[in-house]
């Protein structure tokens, strides 16, 4: 054996491929070729596995095989809540073994495909065609196509009319999954809503399927899984349209199925599984720190807001259970930050007394405690112990627009005042910086509008040399508005780009000063975000020829080409438009009709209807 074979082999072993305990899934040529291929690679560690709190059973007939797939990079799926909860609940099964993938980055694919390897799993290296069930969470619908190229790279048939038995069943959830109409031809089953108490579910639907060493047909067992409740089979449902191409009808084709679906709801988080062996990742990723879910869904009815439809009701983790996690979680895992994750972690009825007996907790253990998301209120309401106990790492507002008309219009319930005190506040107590959250082109915007927006900018900034004669850096990030589903704005249009490059312009022309930095989010990735969030299955072909001509990680914007994506519209003959600059009428039915998420169609309406007395 040469010294390199001796060098890769040790390699190899060292991070996981190949191990004493676990036959191997690749071949020896396969080995070899990884090894090398992973000293080639910008960030080996994506691909490594072996990380503290990772589990890793050992392959038998018997058991249950699910891989939870992320269709982006290691560092933004490890961050990734909702990966870490399921994990721990399958792994806790006896009868289930659960591992993880992610996307590869274009060095990684480019070597998969040179060499032929298949894309394998982190714990085990098997490739994930070995298992029996493929989970993907749908964070956002810029990583469409990178589903595609993850079950591509596998060797998996992409399409699912094109799936056979032996084939893995194909699920996704996330919140993506409020719409799934666009990726309906590449998803056996989408789960929307909670999964806590859903994926077990589905685990024993599978696990009845394989009784007495039969295998039940890949159909029969869509069926069976589209009879739990919060489970949708796209297969078994047809949608007609009419001339204008707007759906005439959705409705199933067998009996067994629900005309609706109902999102799943955890009521008591206390009683939910919350993971305490978190996995601790060897290299840095987006939110390396310890996150504990204080609660789920939000107290406010900002009318843009898609999140706070679709999560509701609103629930709170209490006291107890919250220490009982950090305390235990920072046991297995020794990180020294805990975030409270929540939409809105100020609005816990608690959230004082959270971080007060966080803090005792951790009393000389070096380890701070950080609130993602306050509102205004919270600061004013707690600031002594927010500032004095919670982690400076910078004071975050999310006006929305300058505007008071438009910040009603939207719902978001702001007293400016209380604004400029919390600012001042923060400027006396040692904070130099702020970031602030705007959106272009919400409903019935104007440019004098828009111009309110570095008003504002400047107020805040200049609130600080009040203080202490210098101005403050103001951090701005601008992004478009996009009318969600299951919003009161989902009948609304989206500004054309142009309109929006017009009001980009408008901004830029009105801020000189070195202390203000604006941040635009591409107004192209958001048209593209928008159009897979509003669309119906005739998306799915342009998705298919999108991905087939070289679209890959569209939410990065240094990758993202959308005349990829222009062009496959064309080829695919479908108007971009129809889903973006058009008013849509309120007997539509929209392509996400079917979804009960618990707020009725007419309370939007009604709500939709009442603007007009705001403007």
């Amino acid at each position: 054996m040469g010294h390199n074979t001796y060098f890769l082999e040790t390699l190899c072993r060292e991070i996981g491929i190949v191990s004493p305990d676990f036959p191997i899934s690749l071949t020896r040529k396969d080995v070899m070729d990884l090894g090398e291929l992973l000293l080639t690679v910008k960030k080996p560690g994506r691909y490594a596995g072996g990380e503290w709190n990772s589990v890793k059973k050992e392959w038998s007939d018997g058991m249950i095989k699910v891989l939870l797939a992320f269709p982006d990079l290691y560092e933004i799926g490890s961050s990734y809540l909702g990966i870490k909860i399921l994990y721990g609940i399958l792994n806790a099964r006896d009868d289930c073994l659960c591992e993880r993938a992610f996307s590869p980055w274009q060095d990684f694919e480019e070597g998969l495909r040179k060499n032929k390897i298949s894309l394998f799993s982190l714990e085990s290296r098997h490739p994930i065609r070995a298992f029996d069930i493929i989970g993907f969470s749908l964070a956002y619908e810029l990583t469409f196509t990178n589903v595609l190229n993850m079950l591509d790279l596998g060797n998996i048939p992409v399409r699912s009319r094109d799936r056979t038995d032996d084939d893995p069943l194909i699920i996704a959830g996330g919140p993506s999954c409020y719409n799934p109409e666009p990726m309906a031809e590449f998803i056996d089953a989408f789960l929307i809503g909670d999964g806590e108490e859903a994926m077990p579910e589905i685990i024993e639907a599978y696990k009845a399927s394989r009784r007495q060493g039969v295998k039940t047909p890949r159909q029969e067992l869509v069926r069976r899984l589209a009879r739990i409740e919060g489970v949708y089979a796209p297969s078994l449902y047809k949608v007609e349209y009419n001339y204008d191409r707007t759906i005439k009808k959705f409705s199933p084709v067998e009996d067994c199925v629900p005309d609706r679906i109902t999102k799943r709801v955890v009521k008591n988080l206390d009683g939910a599984f919350y993971p305490t062996k978190q996995i601790v990742p060897n290299i840095s990723i987006v939110h390396d720190r310890l996150a504990i879910e204080i609660m789920r869904g939000c107290k406010h009815a900002c009318r843009f807001c898609q999140a706070t439809a679709t999560y509701r009701p609103c629930r709170e983790r209490t006291i107890g259970e919250i220490l009982r996690i950090a305390r235990e979680s920072y046991r297995e895992t020794g990180y020294d930050e805990i975030s409270l994750l929540s939409l809105s972690s100020g609005d816990h009825t608690r959230i004082k007394d959270i971080i007060e007996k966080l803090n005792e907790e951790f009393h000389g253990l070096a380890v701070s405690v950080s609130v993602p998301s306050l509102r205004i209120e919270d600061v004013l309401k707690d600031l002594p112990i927010l500032i004095s106990k919670v982690k400076k790492s910078g004071l975050t507002f999310a006006p929305e627009s300058g505007s008071d008309c438009l910040r009603k219009i939207i719902n978001k319930n702001i007293d400016m005042e209380k604004l400029f005190r919390a600012a001042s506040e923060y400027y006396r107590n040692g904070w130099r910086r702020v970031k602030l959250y705007f959106m272009l082109g919400l409903p019935h915007e104007r440019d004098e509008d828009v111009l309110r927006i570095p008003e504002l900018i400047y107020k805040i900034s200049n609130l600080k040399r009040d203080i202490d004669g210098r101005s403050g850096f103001i951090s701005a990030s601008i992004n478009a508005f996009i009318p969600k589903p299951h919003t009161a704005f989902q009948w609304k249009s989206m500004d054309p780009i142009e309109e929006l490059e017009h009001k980009k312009e408008i901004l830029r022309g009105a801020v000189k000063s070195r202390f203000v930095e604006l941040d635009f989010h591409s107004f192209g990735m958001s048209r593209l975000e928008a159009i897979l969030s509003r669309g119906d299955r005739s998306l799915s072909q342009v998705i298919y020829e999108s991905w087939r001509s070289g679209a890959r990680f569209d939410g990065w914007q240094d990758v993202f080409n959308l005349n990829i994506w222009l062009d496959a519209f064309k080829r695919c003959g479908v108007d971009d438009s129809f889903y973006l600059n058009r008013e849509r009428r309120f007997d539509e039915i929209l392509p996400w009709d079917f979804i009960d998420i618990g707020v009725k169609k007419e309370s939007l309406l009604k709500e939709i209807n009442s603007l007009p007395a705001l403007i």
